[in-house]
């Protein structure tokens, strides 16, 4: 496959007629076409993008694995880079690594990569391809079935409302899966995954890793809670507005000292959902343990607590949002108040089952009606700003 290049100064049409719109959307999907092929030529593609309107960042180049898995991605992206005036060039690049080269292990060492780099090439063609593949195996599920919003649950309960909501969902092709995913397809993969990740920070941290390869649109939590505040009661809801991470699977590559905090516009969504509905809910930080047995040694973690002044404790929810800082996915944390360790409502098997036959259906409505917002107000994806490093300038800014 030879290289192709396309500027999108020579596209015919204005930037916003439909004559220009439709030369875009061609241009676009003639470079994506010929990704794949380079991709099932065995050669990683090579995209370089000459943006005339920077100072700073005049070129950026990268490589990547499996195009066809993003592909809703690459033509929004390509179709805006021509929009403003990019050219681009995609080419074959290396051989692809299988594997088992000895040399595939160094290459997905993120170590090795700025994980500030323009999103468009923020993995490495190696870590796409392992993660891609992984996600086939957590999931039982196919890389290219993920849908743009992707929600993650830890209860049973959720898939079941899900299946409902969705009987024509796609489901897991095989027995057994560890973190089967279900998907709830819709044009431009613009539909809804949801994940059991199963229970713990390490699961959640799993997912996430792979997922984030797919560039999501969001991110979102939605699990149960111990309630820490008197007045909570069994069934009401609370919203993340920051973690204290005690769940420490991350704390090498983020430290505890990086502020983790969802995404203001996600949130004001959630909000606003949930005052329509009249639902109860608090907004606070969340305490996320590894330790599920933490009541059992509980002086510093109750002594943490209160020093943050937190409202709920949870295993998954700051796991899944530092991720979705460190690889920049715009994220949320629904959470439902299941006991109240503190004030004698603990967890007990009877209660938990009549709870969750109650509630399974509306937390995972009102997840959902906050999706159906996202596409209504931001159909090209949320805004990143202010998941941004600082010396990352917008995609066509400067």
């Amino acid at each position: 496959m030879a290289e192709i290049t396309i500027a999108g100064a020579d596209l015919t049409g204005d930037k916003n007629d439909p004559k220009g719109k439709k030369a875009r959307r061609k241009a676009a999907a003639r470079l994506l076409e010929a990704l794949i092929e380079i991709d099932a030529s065995g050669r990683y593609p090579r995209i370089e993008v000459v943006r005339p309107w920077s100072d700073h960042n005049p070129i950026i180049v990268g490589e990547m694995a499996r195009p066809a898995a993003i592909d809703w991605y690459l033509a929004r992206e390509l179709k805006a880079l021509l929009k403003l005036g990019a050219q681009i060039t995609v080419a074959p690049s290396r051989q692809a690594l299988g594997f088992d080269d000895p040399l595939f292990f160094d290459a997905v060492d993120e170590q090795r990569f700025d994980l500030r780099a323009k999103k468009l090439f923020l993995f490495g063609p190696e870590r796409m391809a392992l993660s891609l593949d992984r996600l086939a195996h957590y999931t039982g599920t196919p890389a290219e079935s993920f849908q743009r919003h992707v929600l993650f649950t830890n209860y049973r309960m959720h898939v079941e409302a899900f299946l409902e909501r969705f009987p024509d969902a796609e489901r897991p092709h095989r027995d057994d899966v560890q973190m089967p995913a279900y998907h709830a397809p819709a044009p431009d993969s613009s539909g809804v995954t949801l994940i059991n990740i199963g229970v713990g920070p390490s699961n959640a941290k799993t997912a996430t890793d792979h997922v984030a390869v797919l560039r999501p649109d969001t991110m979102m939590m939605i699990g149960h809670c111990g309630g820490l505040r008197n007045r909570q009661r069994i069934g009401d809801y609370v919203v993340a507005t920051g973690f204290l991470r005690k769940d420490h699977v991350l704390d090498e590559v983020l430290p505890t000292t990086i502020p983790v905090v969802p995404t203001a516009r996600l949130n004001r969504l959630l909000i606003e959902e949930l005052e329509a509905r009249g639902s109860e809910f608090r907004m606070g930080t969340v305490y996320t343990t590894a330790d599920r047995n933490w009541e059992l040694n509980q002086q510093q973690p109750l002594a943490d607590m209160r020093t943050a002044r937190c409202v709920a404790v949870d295993m998954e929810s700051a796991t899944v949002a530092a991720n979705g800082f460190r690889y920049r996915i715009p994220n949320a944390t629904l959470l439902c108040v299941s006991d109240k360790p503190m004030h004698a409502a603990p967890k007990l098997a009877g209660a938990a089952a009549e709870f969750y036959a109650r509630s399974k259906q509306i937390h995972l409505d009102i997840a959902l009606a906050t999706l159906d917002r996202v596409r209504e107000l931001h159909p090209r994806g949320l805004p990143t700003q202010d998941i941004r490093s600082y010396v990352e300038p917008l995609i066509g800014a400067e």
